[in-house]
């Protein structure tokens, strides 16, 4: 159970972290109307991420025993998937996508969660970095049973609310001496943490196929 928590949480923050449109859209409203407005945009794409993340764990237990056949195959997949989507978050210039935020402060927090939601359920790519998270990770608490299923997604909830907990706190704390030119470095730091995880996992992986 602790090792499906541990999975689930650290999968939450990788997919939260990189500095793409929500993020950006994140910080712009924390900055322009204050906390409340960030984070219920986080809010939104966090329901968005959720649903993702169910439905690829869902057909990914109705190929279960294809998984188990090619275990080792699918983990290198899995980890150059998850190293390429390291080096498109490194390479990604997040300053690109700061644009200034015309909407009104008067603007009410349903309308930026659904706005959120729906910019992050339109990218349905997410499905592919899913796949690649859950192969690298060999992760798939429906193989273990309801129970760490349920715990999985809980501990998935968990992480991402705090990220965009975390995120926008810290960005309205700043709000004053923010340095855009951070989300830069941020980046990079995610990205290569990304690549180091996917190389890893490439390496890993191909040494217990040669050891067969």
């Amino acid at each position: 159970m602790f090792e499906t928590i541990a999975k689930a949480f650290l999968i939450g923050l990788l997919v939260s972290a990189p500095m793409g449109p929500i993020n950006m859209l994140v910080i712009q409203r924390t900055l322009n109307r204050g906390w409340r407005h960030g984070f219920a945009t986080g809010l939104g794409a966090m329901l968005s991420d959720l649903i993702y993340a169910v439905i690829t764990l869902v057909g990914v237990s109705f190929v279960a025993d294809f998984f188990d056949e090619y275990e080792q195959i699918i983990q290198v997949v899995g980890s150059i998937v998850l190293f390429f989507f390291g080096l498109k978050v490194y390479k990604s210039n997040p300053l690109k996508d700061w644009t200034p935020d015309k909407l009104p402060e008067e603007t009410r927090y349903m309308r930026d969660f659904i706005s959120s939601f729906l910019l992050t359920f339109s990218n349905v790519a997410i499905v592919v970095i899913f796949m690649g998270f859950y192969a690298h990770f060999s992760y798939n608490p429906l193989a273990d049973g309801v129970n760490f299923f349920v715990a999985g997604l809980i501990t998935f909830v968990v992480a991402v609310f705090l990220w965009w907990f975390l995120l926008t706190s810290l960005v309205a704390r700043l709000r004053k001496h923010f340095n855009r030119r951070g989300l830069v470095l941020l980046n990079r730091s995610v990205g290569s943490v990304l690549m180091l995880l996917g190389l890893g996992g490439i390496i890993v992986s191909l040494f217990s196929i040669s050891s067969y």
